[in-house]
């Protein structure tokens, strides 16, 4: 009979055991998502708070044929030079 009187009282502590580390679980995976969201980008789970600033998209650049012509000379040049600071040290 002593069993069964033990197995409410422990049953119940038991219980409230599971719960509050459910609980703190819980509220570890709404910590991480908020974490994860503000990383992100997304505006998603932020409760309320600011979502996180997202840089506005700039328009492609482009260049010249001309220009393009004057980068390649250039690099060119820097190759050249690399070259010729090659061939003196061998």
């Amino acid at each position: 009979m002593r069993v069964n009187a033990c197995l409410t009282p422990c049953a119940t502590l038991l219980h409230m055991a599971i719960n509050d580390l459910l609980s703190s679980i819980n509220s570890e995976i709404a910590r991480l998502q908020q974490a994860r969201s503000l990383l992100a980008g997304d505006s998603i789970g932020t409760r309320g708070g600011y979502a996180a600033a997202s840089r506005p998209v700039r328009a492609k650049r482009t260049l010249s044929a001309a220009a393009r012509e004057k980068i390649a000379a250039a690099q060119r040049r820097r190759w050249a030079a690399q070259k010729k600071a090659a061939k003196k040290e061998a």
